[in-house]
């Protein structure tokens, strides 16, 4: 099976920003093959209803650019887990360039509806920015973006707490090396049972209850070097309100009348299986799963429906922050490889 892009479309992806850590495998050097462009027109229907595409090792594989080209084959594309964390760069024929984060990359098929699923940690503002970006670019998500309302919100008031906690571990030779995104803090609310859900923006004075007293927790925690304002957010989060409900459902009805339809889902994984809570290079991993299991969690389609399951891998592995990683480059030929394979990530840089 030979995966192209569909016609019109050069798919090229970086992966999270930063100037990421460059690792030499043992593997076997690429064999030359036509470019992407050239072999558009050869591309083969990808026989599979539900199709998986995870990344193996620690992030940065091209999950992206692999999406974007299979999407063109399937009516839905759905986002399980992470949250903007994940970063998926591509550029069109044109030179547009569209840096996502929090959209599945499937948007740019004008016929796939997106979903966000229940296991993803949903930065409102964020999202609004990453659509009004599309949107000056000739790109609607009006009608095709479905959003899980079971969903976790992550608000202003996790990434402060993640910078905080980072700075805590300064000097101390065990700071993670967050995107400080709020990620992990966000996924800690939802642990412990006090974090806030898309479905709570139903109902404003709960909501405002809610985050009052989740924003309490932080200053308690923190005192004079906690700064989030959450008179400020509140009123932000009663305007995007509006805006966000007429995309909100319940994504797993949706995804399984969908299956059960006939319809074809692809599911794009967000970081890699190196990075997994539970499988990966604890505690240098991120706070959610993004190998197999975090798929049926994050949007309740059980594992017997898949029918087909992509690990992307590249011939080297790079990494953001912190962590062990053995076989290291660095000086001159890090940066060489960093520069031909433009590994400066979409989150990082």
């Amino acid at each position: 099976m030979q995966f192209s892009a569909p016609p019109g479309r050069t798919a090229r992806c970086t992966g999270r920003p930063a100037a990421r850590r460059v690792q030499l495998c043992l593997t076997r050097p690429a064999q030359a093959r036509p470019s992407v462009a050239a072999s558009a027109q050869k591309t083969e229907r990808f026989d599979a209803q539900i199709c998986v595409v995870l990344g193996t090792q620690w992030g940065d594989e091209g999950k992206g650019k692999l999406v974007d080209i299979l999407s063109q084959q399937y009516d839905i594309v759905a986002r399980a887990q992470g949250g903007a964390n994940a970063g998926h760069t591509i550029y069109d024929d044109a030179g547009n360039k569209y840096a996502l984060h929090l959209v599945p990359s499937g948007i740019l098929n004008k016929t796939a509806t997106c979903v966000i699923g229940n296991g993803v940690v949903l930065h409102l503002p964020g999202l609004f920015e990453e659509i009004e970006s599309l949107k000056k670019k000739g790109v609607s998500v009006e009608g095709r973006l479905k959003i899980s309302d079971r969903a976790h919100l992550l608000f202003d008031l996790h990434k402060e707490i993640d910078g905080l906690r980072e700075a805590e571990l300064a000097g101390s030779g065990k700071q993670i090396g967050t995107t400080k995104r709020g990620i992990g803090p966000a996924y800690a609310s939802k642990a412990t049972r006090n974090g806030l859900r898309v479905c709570d923006l139903r109902s404003l004075d709960t909501f405002a209850d809610k985050l009052r007293k989740l924003s309490l927790d932080g200053s308690k925690r923190f005192g004079e070097g906690y700064a989030y304002d959450v008179e400020a957010d509140i009123v932000k989060y009663q305007e995007l309100a509006k805006q966000v409900l007429p995309m909100v459902t319940d994504t797993v009805d949706l995804l399984h009348t969908a299956y059960a339809e006939g319809k074809r889902i692809l599911i794009e994984g967000a970081n890699a299986t190196m990075l997994d809570v539970d499988f990966g290079t604890y505690p240098y991993v991120t706070s959610s799963n993004p190998s197999i299991g975090g798929i049926a969690t994050g949007l309740g389609l059980p594992p017997s429906k898949y029918d087909a399951l992509i690990g992307v891998v590249k011939a080297y592995t790079t990494r953001v922050g912190a962590g062990p990683y053995p076989t290291e480059v660095f000086d001159t030929l890090a940066e060489s490889l960093r520069a031909i394979g433009k590994e400066y990530g979409t989150t990082t840089g």
